[in-house]
């Protein structure tokens, strides 16, 4: 199994490939006990973003990540995957400004 950082890695790559955008993969380690990395990106609709989910998802089965949970599939707003200490957020452009988690986790490395 490839390390969490790698994994954000390869998550960005199935976001890019689905035209995902403003994609930002945070190494959270030391910083929290959540996880060791959150990926963050925005799509455009619902569709896009079930896509690059279905995507990260796919990928990251491939590396040995299991998805354990996932929330907002069907609205497509806001998507979490949650492969234990990879988490990747998929906004739209709407909810990713309100929930600002970039600025949230601000001290984080970006990779």
């Amino acid at each position: 199994m490839i390390s969490t950082i790698e994994a954000g890695k390869v998550a960005r790559e199935a976001i890019e490939d689905k035209k995902g955008e403003d994609i930002k993969v945070l190494d959270i380690q030391g910083i929290s006990n959540v996880a060791d990395c959150f990926v963050i990106a925005t799509g455009n609709n619902p569709n896009q973003l079930r896509a690059m989910a279905d995507e990260v998802e796919e990928k990251l089965f491939k590396e040995g990540y299991r998805l354990h949970h996932s929330e907002g599939y069907t609205a497509g707003e806001w998507i979490l995957l949650d492969f234990g200490n990879v988490v990747v957020h998929l906004f739209d452009k709407n909810q990713r400004e309100f929930y600002s988690l970039d600025r949230v986790w601000g001290d984080a490395k970006e990779v």
